[in-house]
């Protein structure tokens, strides 16, 4: 039976039962630069306002798993904040007005990829995610980190910068999470694991061994 007769649905703004303080990603994106997967939500609004340096020129792109939990303040840094270091100055003559300089190559720019976050990951409140960082499946970054390195899936991350500090579960219960892949499943098939992933009892994490 449908809780409270409601479907989960990823196109809702707010998917909070009660209030507005939280909003799902993916239905208020409007820059054809970032993806984000369903459910994934950032507790405040305006998501978009929190990626900074985001330019179409640089061809880089923020993407952003199924599921995952956004705190307020977390903000992405992209690869336009980047400067020229390979000169005399590192001022941007370029983007600047009356300045007679053409744009630099691609090839000059520290330029660092795209910025990828997994699925189920955690982002605690007042995080930075600096460009080109890959941040794996389950992993949870503590609030005011600096994520300026990649951080393994279901890794504990914390510090400026981030530095992994723990594993939330062994090699082999990450590899049948990585396996497993619940966040692609559909509505009723997650809301069928939701006791077995939701429980403290790893007796009750064998009963997902049959969704394999």
């Amino acid at each position: 039976m449908k809780k409270d007769g409601i479907t989960p649905d990823p196109a809702a703004v707010f998917p909070l039962r009660v209030g507005e303080s939280v909003t799902n990603i993916r239905p208020t994106v409007t820059n054809p630069n970032i993806t984000v997967g369903d459910f994934t939500y950032f507790s405040d609004a305006d998501f978009e306002k929190h990626v900074t340096h985001l330019y179409e020129w640089n061809g880089d792109k923020l993407v952003i798993g199924k599921f995952c939990q956004i705190a307020a303040g977390v903000e992405f840094v992209m690869n336009g904040a980047n400067h020229q270091m390979n000169v005399l100055t590192t001022f941007p003559f370029y983007i600047m007005k009356g300045w007679e300089m053409p744009p630099p190559e691609p090839s000059d720019l520290p330029l660092k990829g795209d910025t990828v976050v997994g699925n189920d990951v955690w982002i605690g409140q007042n995080v930075t995610v600096l460009p080109g960082v890959h941040i794996g499946d389950g992993a949870i970054i503590g609030l005011n980190s600096t994520v300026a390195s990649d951080i393994p899936p279901y890794a504990v991350a914390v510090g400026d910068p981030a530095r992994v500090v723990r594993y939330r579960f062994d090699e082999e219960t990450v590899a049948f999470l990585e396996k497993l892949r619940w966040w692609d499943r559909s509505v009723e098939e997650i809301n069928e694991m939701i006791p077995y992933l939701t429980s403290s009892d790893p007796g009750a994490w064998e009963k997902l061994k049959e969704y394999l």
